[in-house]
């Protein structure tokens, strides 16, 4: 499937399992970094599974930002807006609980003509 190409920040959770499964079904695999610590913010446990996944990774767009900041996590998502056709978001619906969060990406994929389809799962929580 050579025309399959996901972008992710590959962060735990939803993040990974979509490019995951970008590369289990023949996709190529884009990521974005938000930050030069962003790496080190996430859970330990998630390590391996991210560097094994920027290891798979056709390209790499960095924001250039240092510290792994709302901000950063915002100005990440913005490029990766800017790169997709479409933006998939696993979101309950709900406010975003600080800056950058999935509602603030969603609201600004939509400002800027990007089509959203939101995937929540029955039965689903939020933590």
């Amino acid at each position: 499937m050579d025309d399959l190409c996901g972008v992710s920040c590959i962060a735990d959770g939803p993040d990974a399992w979509f490019a995951e499964a970008v590369l289990d079904h023949g996709g190529r695999l884009e990521v974005v970094v938000p930050a030069e610590e962003y790496r080190a913010g996430l859970p330990e446990s998630h390590h391996a599974t991210h560097d094994a996944l920027l290891a798979q990774a056709t390209e790499v767009h960095h924001t250039g930002e240092r510290e792994s900041t709302s901000r950063a996590h915002m100005r990440g998502s913005e490029i990766l807006v800017g790169l997709v056709d479409r933006l998939i978001a696993v979101w309950d619906g709900q406010p975003a609980r600080g800056y950058g969060g999935t509602a603030d990406v969603v609201a600004y994929a939509r400002s800027a003509g990007v089509p959203v389809e939101v995937v929540w799962p029955d039965g689903a929580t939020r933590d």
